[in-house]
Order: C-alpha cells, then structure tokens, then sequence
C-alpha cells in the first residue's frame, strides 16, 4: 500500500517522561531526511520540549491530540508513516489511538507491558490492521525487545546450522542495574483493580498463551510458571548461581509466545519458554532468590488491600517520575537466552546494552523500532496486524539496535 504523509514519525506523549528521552534520542540520533513531529494536549509544553531538544529539531511540527478526543487521535494517525506512543496506562489512554491507526494503515509502537491492553487491541483491531496494512507493534522497550529479539537471534541460528527446532529456553538477566518506572507501577496498579473485579480478565491475566492468535492451536505443554527460583544448572550445564522471579517475565514470555504462533511455531511445538533473573553465586543467593519472590507477592498483594496500598502509593514513583540524567547513563542490562534444541544442541544469545534498561535503554529501542518501521520499509517481514518487535521489525531492528551500540549475538554454548 502506498501511503503519503506529511510526517514520518510521531512521537505522543512527548511532555512526559519517557516520551521526552525519546524525543532527545530521535533528535540526535534519527538522519535529518526523518521527518518527526511531537504530539500531545498542550502546546505550551510541546513547545517547552522542542526547545531543549538538539537544534536539528527546532522546526519539528506540533500536534495537539488528546486520549479523550478520538477526532483528535485520527488526525494524529493519518499525519504521519508511524506514531511512537509514551501515553500509559495503556489500559486506561491508548486503545483509541491503536483503532486510529490501525483504521488509518498507520504503523504503531508503545512501551506497554500490559497484557489484558495487549489482549484486547488483538480481539479488537488484529484484522482491521491487516485489512488496512498497519503494523500495531507493543511492547518495544526493555518490556520485550530483549526477550523477543533474543529469541529471534536465537532461532535464526539454530536454524541456519540446522540444529532442528528451540526446546526448552530460558532467559537470564545476568546483570541490571535500573530504576523501575513510575508508569511500571501504574501499569501494575491498573493490572491488580481489574483482575479484582474482572474474573475474566483474571483468567486471561494467568494464561500463558494470553496473547494467542489461535489459542486452540497452542500445543498443550503442562504447567509454565511465570514465578521461578532455579539453580543456573537448571537452566544450563556449567552455569551457575541462583535465579529469582523476573518482575517483567509475565509480559515478555506472552510476548514471545505470540511470535512464535504468529510464525505458525516456527521456533517449534515443544517450545517452552520461562525468563528469571540472577541473584549471583555466593551462599546468601537462596536467600536472596526466596527475598525477591516475597517481595514481588508483597507488592501486589500490598497494592490489592487498601491500607498498604495507600502506605505504596506514597513511596512508589509517579507516573511521569523518574531518575536523573547521571543515573540514567549509569545503568546497564544483559540477557542471555539459553536453549536446547530437538537435536539436543545447547545455545545462548545475548543482548547487552550500556543505559538505565527503563529509560536510556528503552528510549533506544523505542526510537529506532520507529525508524525501522518509518525508514526501513524494504527489509521488513511482510506483515501487517497486531504484531511483536520480531514479527514486524526482526532484524532490521537487529541491525539497528547494534548500530546504535547494542549487543546482541547468538552461539553455540
């Protein structure tokens, strides 16, 4: 479909905190042919942002759209090749922008780490994507770029040494160092009122095919927790260490789940997928392992039950809060992905990459997944839908995520 627009890229939400750090990264980083706009409700602050951005933004256009005014939003869609949306919880402020965009054939990023959202912009507006052409790509941050793309890597080189199909994979963030964000927490907040007054969206919130495009199609692979303290050798020969819960797993392995269905299993029917962090080697990493489990029912627990909930509320960070500059270039993650194939081969992949992984990190791959989608149109997978970073970017991400200075690799382990 060929599609005229004024913009190439736009960027909604662009007063708040993320959507800022990715308006500085575009302006530094996008080549100067990009064509990019900021969209938001105030034009004051929109022009506040513009004027602190690099010079090369300084005749960026502004748009004025609002969640609560769905004109607005269609405006917005058809303006532009791609629209990056920052505006969460996505629960709550972004399913009218997906149905903008997905009836304008206009390609889609977020940060959303939301489920049920997830659920429902499937359910709703999969086919009217792809009647339209539109790519409806969530989930392009630290939630689930570095789990979807290092299956992705993974795949493609097991395939290429014909090592048969991915069995069971785990993914280890080895090392983080990071702040969670405001909007995480509001996401998190969000997520526990509705499953308290929604049985259904409970019963999609436990499922570990929740995001499915066929779920009767799912093979039936027995239990996969999404809570998981295991020894490193339970996940790998010679690795060592213990591991505890990853707050972000519940969202990145549906996530990855949906790449593989949507590549009619591709990465294989006995594909089992699980996503734990490490908590080192030394004598307390049971401790510490069992700690973080405790803490992780704690929150939500805490933020189910009124009193604790108000006590969390004050101390938790804000939506739109978030760490300074210094501790932002301070952070840093590594994954490594471990699997063994049908052959029973053993491989790992890694992504690393130096930036806090909520925000430096994320503003990263927010912009360059737009970029790809807006610039790099020819190497892209041909599809259309609600889709994954690897379903609808794949290695044109890759290729741009280590242009930009990531890591990323794959090899036999």
């Amino acid at each position: 479909m060929t599609r005229t627009r004024d913009l190439d890229i736009v960027v909604y939400g662009a007063t708040g905190f993320v959507g800022k750090l990715t308006a500085e990264y575009l302006a530094r980083s996008a080549p100067r042919r990009a064509r990019i706009g900021l969209a938001g409700r105030s034009t004051a602050k929109l022009e506040k942002v513009r004027a602190q951005l690099d010079p090369s933004a300084a005749q960026w256009p502004i748009i004025i759209a609002d969640a609560d005014d769905p004109t607005s939003l269609t405006a917005l869609a058809v303006s532009a090749h791609v629209v990056i949306s920052t505006v969460g919880p996505y629960a709550k402020y972004g399913i009218d922008l997906v149905r903008a965009c997905a009836e304008a054939g206009t390609d889609y990023v977020d940060l959303s780490g939301e489920v049920l959202f997830g659920r429902e912009s499937i359910d709703r507006f999969h086919e009217v994507a792809v009647a339209s052409g539109a790519r409806i790509v969530h989930s392009c941050g630290f939630d689930s770029i570095p789990s979807d793309i290092g299956v992705h890597v993974l795949h493609k080189q097991v395939a290429a040494d014909g090592e048969g199909d991915l069995t069971d994979t785990t993914l280890v963030v080895t090392s983080m160092r990071g702040g969670i964000s405001g909007g995480t927490i509001d996401s998190i907040r969000n997520l526990v009122d509705t499953v308290r007054a929604d049985k259904s969206a409970r019963r999609i919130a436990v499922n570990p095919y929740s995001l499915s495009p066929d779920l009767a199609s799912e093979p039936d692979l027995g239990r996969q927790s999404d809570v998981e303290m295991l020894k490193g050798s339970d996940i790998a020969p010679g690795l060592g260490g213990r591991t505890a819960p990853f707050l972000m797993g519940s969202t990145n392995t549906r996530v990855v789940r949906r790449s593989n269905a949507l590549r009619k299993w591709e990465y294989g029917r006995a594909f089992r997928y699980r996503e734990v962090m490490s908590v080192g080697q030394s004598v307390l990493s049971p401790v510490f392992a069992a700690g973080v489990s405790a803490g992780l029912g704690a929150l939500m627990a805490g933020l189910a039950f009124g009193p604790t909930r108000y006590l969390l509320d004050r101390v938790l960070p804000k939506p739109g809060e978030g760490p300074n500059e210094k501790s932002r270039a301070s952070g840093h993650f590594t994954t490594d992905t471990y699997t063994t194939t049908s052959t029973g081969a053993r491989y790992v992949a890694r992504m690393r990459a130096k930036g806090d992984p909520g925000y430096a990190a994320t503003a990263v791959m927010l912009g360059e997944s737009a970029l790809a989608l807006a610039l790099d149109r020819d190497a892209l997978p041909d599809a259309a839908g609600v889709l994954t970073p690897a379903t609808a970017i794949g290695d044109a991400l890759v290729d741009r995520l280590r242009a930009a200075g990531f890591e990323i690799s794959a090899r036999r382990n």
